[in-house]
This record gives C-alpha cells, structure tokens and sequence, in this order.
C-alpha cells in the first residue's frame, strides 16, 4: 500500500453542471434593463444639446442686439460734431463731386456738405430709393448721422471729403485745394456721413440686418453690413419744449421754435436734443419646437408702431432700447 493516499474530487452530477450560467429570460431582462438606461442617457444628451442650441440662440440675439445698439450710441453722440467750428458752417465755394450719393431731391453736393444738420431721418420710408439706397431697404426707419473724425487729418487726399474749421467759421470741401477761411485754429477733418437701416444679410438674403450707407474716402457712398439679425429699428427725437422738458418726435414732425427775443426760428431737426432707439434682434435660423407667437398676437411696441407679423413663426426675437443724449 502506498504511504501517500490521494483524494479524488467528486465529479458534480450532469444535471448540476447544466444549470450554471444565465438562462434566456435572465438575458432578456438584462439587456431590456441595458436598453432602458442608454435610452435614458440618450433622453439626457438630447436635453443637453436642446438647452445648448437654445442657450447659444439666445446669445446670438443678446451679442447681436447688443453690438448694434452699442454701436449707434457711439455715432449719435458724435453727431454733429464740426471741430472747432461752433458757427453756422458756410457754404461750400467749389463744386462737390460724389458717387451714388444720397439725395432726397435735391442737387448734387447737397447731401454730403449739409454738416450743419448732425442728425436727420425718415419715418418707415426710404427717402433714397431713386440713388443710394434703391433695392437695398427692407423696412423701419432711416436715421442719418453727420459728422468729421474725432482728429485732424495731416494730409489731404484727393477726392476725399473734408471739414476746413475754426472757432468762428467752417466749410466743406474736396480734394488738396483747400479753401481759406478767416479764424483759428484751423485744421481739416475728414467728413463721415452714414445713414443707418433695415436691410438683408451679406451671406444670406432670408436674413434682417442693420446696414448703412457710408461716405468713403474716395467721395463715393458705399453699403456695408453692421450687424446681421436685426429685423426692426424704431428711432424718435427727443426735442425742448417752451417748458424746457423734452418731448419725443417721430421724424420730420419736432416742431421748428421762434426765439420770443430774436424773432430767429430754429429749424425742429436743429433743436433735437435726444435721440430714442429701439431694435429688435432676430435668430438667424428657426429653432424646431420653438413656436414664437407674440410676433402675430401682442406684437413688439417700438416707438410709434407694434411690429406684428402675420403669422407666429420660430425664430426668437429680443427688443432693445435706449436713450441718447446729445453733445453736439
């Protein structure tokens, strides 16, 4: 006999050995319970990227609405700023060339060396449609912005505009041969003219944007594109009344004012004071799900109007508003 024994492990029975492992209900139920949890990690991702896309729409409008009234209040409290020049500027002593240039019937050089009016507009018209801005406006008001550069300029370029100033006179001009003016100082500012309104985007017709016409440096009006994604502008002008508060006009009805001791009336676009300005900001693309239906039921009050369209639609939209006080 052996001195070491061996121990044999029992064999387990077959139907035992049959039974190990999961059965095809177990299965079933696993990758039921496996299906339930991706659909609802799926649910999830969904909602993530739904609040996303509606998060980056809404700061595509507060980033457009922003941009373009920031912008405006830049030039409206520059408007009318003549340099040195605090007279009635004189009338230009040479003839004017300039290309497309905005006329509301009136002659040639017309536009252009009329600096004496720093702010003028149009009430949900187009005063320009047989010259600069024929095919170009889609709806709203027209506001036009005069004014020369915050600095003198050294040296004169042909073809470009120009404000010859001093303290007790002023004029326009055009080119290098720059006319004398009785004064001082005197410098030469480069003339910037631009009239603002609801047009069409560069890169795509279906959408709104704030454009204007722009004096250029080679005596031309040219279109250029501000902001895309504005579909409405709204602009009234504040005015002093004989109470010295300050009321508020659409274009072109402030009421001129006879001064009681001169018997001298001032024109109503020369005594504007104030300007407000309300925009409406618009997505560039619809949002699926979204339904907006104030723009056909309460509609946006701006000004003298309530924009309204037929009917609702899905893109968002965001009003913006503000006050502009006047320097010059």
């Amino acid at each position: 006999m052996n001195a070491h024994s061996h121990k044999i492990a029992p064999r387990l029975p077959y139907r035992v050995m049959a039974m190990a492992g999961f059965s095809l209900i177990e299965m079933m139920i696993s990758i039921t319970i496996g299906l339930m949890i991706v659909a609802a990690l799926v649910g999830v991702l969904v909602s993530n990227s739904g609040s996303t896309k509606t998060n980056d729409r809404t700061s595509e409008l507060q980033s457009n609405g922003r941009y373009a009234l920031d912008h405006l209040k830049r030039e409206l409290r520059h408007a009318g700023y003549r340099g040195y020049t605090q007279a009635e500027p004189n009338t230009p002593t040479t003839a004017i060339a300039v290309t497309n240039e905005c006329l509301d019937g009136g002659a040639g050089g017309a536009f252009v060396s009329n600096i004496r009016q720093g702010i003028w507009g149009a009430n949900d018209s187009n005063p320009f449609t047989a010259n600069c801005m024929n095919g170009l406006y889609v709806r709203g008001d027209v506001l036009v912005i005069r004014r020369v550069a915050s600095a003198p300029t050294a040296t004169l370029v042909a073809n470009t505009m120009y404000f010859r100033s001093t303290y007790s006179a002023g004029v326009v001009f055009q080119g290098v041969a720059a006319p004398a003016i009785a004064g001082t100082p005197l410098a030469d500012f480069a003339l910037q003219e631009y009239v603002y309104y609801i047009g069409r985007d560069d890169n795509d017709a279906t959408v709104p944007a704030l454009r204007r016409i722009a004096l250029q440096p080679d005596g031309s009006f040219a279109d250029e594109m501000v902001v895309s994604g504005i579909e409405q502008m709204q602009v009234q002008y504040g005015s002093a009344t004989a109470d010295l508060n300050t009321q508020y006009y659409n274009a072109g009805d402030a009421p001129d004012l006879t001064d009681a001791s001169t018997a001298a009336t001032q024109n109503g676009w020369d005594n504007v004071n104030s300007v407000r300005i309300w925009l409406l900001a618009r997505n560039s693309k619809e949002e699926t799900g979204y339904i907006n239906t104030t723009i056909n039921t309460i509609g946006y009050p701006m000004g003298d109007i309530t924009y309204t369209r037929p009917t609702s639609d899905s893109f968002r939209r965001q009003l913006f508003t503000t006050v502009v006080q006047l320097r010059n």
